[in-house]
C-alpha cells in the first residue's frame, strides 16, 4: 500500500443504525484516519418502529430511517452507502420474516453474490460484520453474517461467482462482538429495578437472556478518540426515531451501555486464530500488505 488512502474497511451490515450502535466509535476512527469506509446495508429498516412525529416528512418508515443512516454516515465521515436491496425481516417469528423480499427469506446464495460484488468492486483490506448469533439473534444479522463470510472466502475466487466482476481477495474479517460480562450483570439486576430481561428493548421483543451467555473471543480492541467519540454520538442522535433522545445512560443498561461504549471489540475470523492463543490486537489493518 501507498499510504493512509490505500486502505479500505467495508462494514457489511442488515439496518439503518447497525453503523452507528455497534462500532461507530471504530468507523470513525478510521475514517478521521483517512482510511476508506464504506457501509453496505442490507435494508432500509423498513418494519423498525418509530413514534408519527418521525415519519412526518417521508413516504415511508425506510425513507425515514435512510435519511437517518445517511446523517450519521456524514457524521462518521463514511465514504461511501451501499444499499443490497432487501427489505427488513423484523424480530424473530415476525410475519415479516416471510414476506417475498425479506432477507431472511432470501437464498443464501443470492445474497452472498451481493456481498460478493461489493467486495470485489470496494476491494477492502479488512470487512467487519455480525458475529454467528448476530449480536442478539436478530434474523437479518444472522443472514448477512452467514452470506458475508461465505461471500469473503468467494471473493478471491475467479471460479466462483464469475459475474460479479474481476476476483479479489480481502485479507482480514472480523465480527464485532461485546464482552458479556455487563450483560450477564445486568440480566441478574435488572428484575431488582422492576424490569424483564425477557422483554427488553422498544418493542419488548429482545430476550437477553437468550445470548447472554454465548460467549466470543476477542482478539482486537479498538479506544476511538475523543473526536471519534463525538461523531458517533452525533451519529446517535441521527438515529433519533429508533432513540428518542439519544443513548439511554439510566438505569442498569443506561450504564452498561456507558460502560461498552469505552472501546469497540472484535473477533477476528481470518486468519484465524489459534485455539487458546492470546491474541489482542489495537489496530485491525495489522499485518495487512
Amino acid at each position: 500500500m501507498s499510504g493512509e488512502q490505500a486502505r479500505t474497511l467495508l462494514f457489511v451490515g442488515a439496518h439503518p443504525d447497525d453503523e452507528t450502535f455497534g462500532l461507530g466509535g471504530t468507523l470513525a476512527h478510521y475514517a478521521m484516519q483517512g482510511v476508506k469506509v464504506v457501509y453496505a446495508c442490507a435494508t432500509r429498516g423498513d418494519v423498525g418502529s418509530a413514534d408519527p412525529e418521525h415519519l412526518k416528512g417521508f413516504s415511508s418508515s425506510g425513507d425515514m430511517r435512510w435519511a437517518e443512516l445517511t446523517c450519521a454516515a456524514q457524521e462518521l465521515k463514511l465514504a461511501d452507502l451501499i444499499y443490497l436491496g432487501y427489505r427488513d425481516s423484523g424480530m424473530p417469528g415476525s410475519p415479516d420474516n416471510r414476506h417475498p423480499d425479506a432477507l431472511a427469506a432470501a437464498p443464501l446464495e443470492e445474497v452472498t453474490a451481493k456481498v460478493v460484488k461489493v467486495l470485489r468492486e470496494v476491494k477492502p483490506q479488512v470487512v467487519i460484520t455480525f458475529d454467528p448469533i448476530g449480536g442478539y439473534r436478530h434474523p437479518d444479522h444472522i443472514a448477512v453474517h452467514n452470506a458475508t463470510v461465505r461471500a469473503f472466502h468467494a471473493a478471491g475466487d475467479p471460479a466462483q461467482f464469475p459475474e460479479c466482476g474481476p476476483a479479489y481477495p480481502p485479507q482480514k474479517l472480523y465480527y464485532s462482538v461485546f464482552p458479556r460480562c455487563w450483560l450477564k450483570m445486568a440480566v441478574r439486576w435488572m428484575p431488582l429495578f422492576g424490569q424483564d430481561p425477557h422483554r427488553f428493548g422498544r418493542n419488548k421483543d429482545v430476550d437477553l437472556t437468550s445470548f447472554a451467555d454465548v460467549d466470543f473471543p476477542v482478539h482486537a480492541t479498538i479506544r476511538a478518540s475523543r473526536e471519534a467519540d463525538e461523531r458517533r454520538r452525533r451519529a446517535f442522535a441521527c438515529h433519533k426515531s429508533q432513540l428518542a433522545s439519544g443513548p439511554r445512560t439510566d438505569g442498569v443498561l443506561g450504564l452498561m451501555m456507558r460502560l461498552t461504549l469505552i472501546h469497540d471489540t472484535f473477533m477476528r475470523a481470518h486468519p484465524p486464530v489459534p485455539a487458546n492463543a492470546r491474541v489482542r490486537e489495537r489496530d485491525l489493518f495489522e499485518g495487512v500488505n
